[in-house]
């Protein structure tokens, strides 16, 4: 059984701050997002953890193994060195979704993202590292099947976009309804899925859907892990030999 640790993460007052004293320059915000997601990557990645940018202004992490006093310090840094500040609570479950609904309830209990006066609220418990098991983390690693040869060499850019976008659209809302995961698209044509305990039937599932759906063929690594950075990993290697014999699915 898996037993995922989620974070969530949530620029403070953020609408607000864009406009005032008058509307920030577009391409100044997203900057400012960009750069705080790559420093969130590195503080969170440094500890094993994952993030995923989500909407930027929101975003989610996979955070085994950091405590509470690893989110403070990260907290801290990004109000050190960002003219903004970041709200973060962390909650666990047996699957991602149930984690992630726990930890938003958190963040929205303590005042609304607008709210001028909630900030740098740091909410929620951490497994302790004794209830901790190599099982706790299954991260899925999705590829489209033959992306450079089906549509990168033979579409526009603005096309290809468009056929990666939609595979991961349905699948992100097929993994969610179906199997209580969490989705999120990592650039090219990857997605890596938060999964609870998933066999090959679930992941031999969602593929179907998609290429039913859409008509996007997909390949998928499996890995299981104490922390993200573990199960990431495996998932890779995992991926690779689906690259190398043809697969739909493997697991590590």
């Amino acid at each position: 059984m898996t037993n995922t640790q989620v974070t969530h993460i949530q620029i403070d007052n953020y609408g607000p701050w864009t406009v005032t004293p008058e509307p920030r320059r577009e391409v100044d915000l997203q900057t400012l997002q960009s750069r705080l997601y790559a420093d969130l990557a590195q503080l969170f990645g440094n500890r094993d953890g994952y993030i995923f940018f989500s909407r930027f202004d929101n975003m989610i992490a996979v955070t085994n193994g950091l405590d509470e006093a690893d989110h403070a310090l990260i907290q801290e840094s990004v109000g050190n060195r960002y003219p903004v500040t970041m709200s973060l609570s962390v909650a666990t479950g047996t699957t991602p979704v149930s984690a992630l609904g726990t930890a938003t309830e958190q963040l929205q209990e303590a005042g609304s993202a607008q709210d001028d006066g909630r900030r740098e609220v740091l909410r929620g418990q951490t497994i302790d590292d004794e209830f901790r098991t190599d099982a706790d983390v299954q991260l899925a690693h999705f590829d489209v099947d033959d992306a450079t040869e089906k549509y990168t060499d033979q579409l526009n850019e603005f096309d290809t976009f468009i056929q990666i976008e939609q595979g991961y659209a349905a699948l992100m809302k097929y993994m969610r309804e179906a199997h209580d995961s969490l989705s999120f698209f990592v650039g090219g044509d990857n997605v890596i899925a938060v999964c609870p305990d998933l066999d090959e039937a679930d992941y031999r599932d969602a593929c179907d859907h998609v290429r039913d759906a859409v008509d996007v063929e997909l390949k998928v690594g499996v890995g299981r892990g104490r922390a993200p950075a573990d199960a990431g990993m495996d998932a890779k290697h995992a991926l690779e030999e689906c690259r190398a014999d043809g697969a739909t699915v493997r697991f590590e």
